[in-house]
């Protein structure tokens, strides 16, 4: 005997695709970390590529899952809206690893390892935060998690621009100054990618609870 939940396909396998592509999410922040700490002249781009890879395959797979599943466990564009903001962050990851990986050589007395470990933590969030949806939409839990997020993009706002008056008052040539902002921008960009994937989960919290 087959039951509707066999026949319609089973929606719970989007809490399954949603949680894997945030810990590829959070595994581009990890290999960031591990890059900025080496301080290498020749740093390696594979883990990044790896992770987008992996987050792509699954934006793929939850697209194809939403064509041939009739039953979804949550509704059909914020499945859409939350994939779609969970690949942003390790395409942004990758983005500042490609330029920093470029002029490393140049950037070996800034300190983006202590800023990125924020970023980091932010991933981490968004894990938690999607793990939480198929626990069910707990408003105050998800609530406490999406203000550390928010408290975390703060700091990170603070640091950066701390950055920033570093970059701007020690003369360097243009150049430099601008690599140098650049990176900054990214690295703040990838910060705001996890804030908006925190940002979403929230509003489908809201909308279910």
């Amino acid at each position: 005997m087959f039951s509707l939940q066999t026949i319609f396909g089973k929606g719970d396998k989007f809490y399954s695709l949603l949680e894997a592509s945030a810990d590829a999410a959070r595994q581009s922040t990890r290999a960031l970390i591990a890059m900025l700490s080496q301080k290498s002249s020749a740093p390696s781009l594979d883990e990044f590529r790896l992770a987008r890879r992996r987050e792509k395959e699954v934006m793929n797979q939850i697209s194809q899952a939403l064509v041939n599943t009739f039953v979804t466990a949550l509704e059909r564009e914020d499945i859409e809206a939350l994939s779609g903001a969970l690949y942003r962050i390790p395409k942004t990851v990758e983005k500042f690893a490609e330029r920093y990986a470029m002029f490393s050589a140049q950037l070996m007395d800034v300190d983006y390892a202590s800023r990125a470990v924020l970023l980091e933590k932010a991933a981490e969030i968004i894990v938690a935060m999607v793990a939480q949806l198929r626990r069910g939409m707990k408003l105050e839990e998800m609530k406490a998690l999406n203000d550390r997020m928010q408290a975390i993009e703060s700091e990170a706002d603070r640091l950066l621009l701390d950055l920033y008056k570093a970059t701007f008052t020690d003369p360097k040539d243009v150049g430099q100054v601008l690599l140098r902002k650049d990176l900054f921008e990214l690295l703040e960009k990838a910060i705001d990618r996890c804030r908006d994937a925190g940002n979403v989960i929230y509003a489908i919290v809201l909308k279910n609870s």
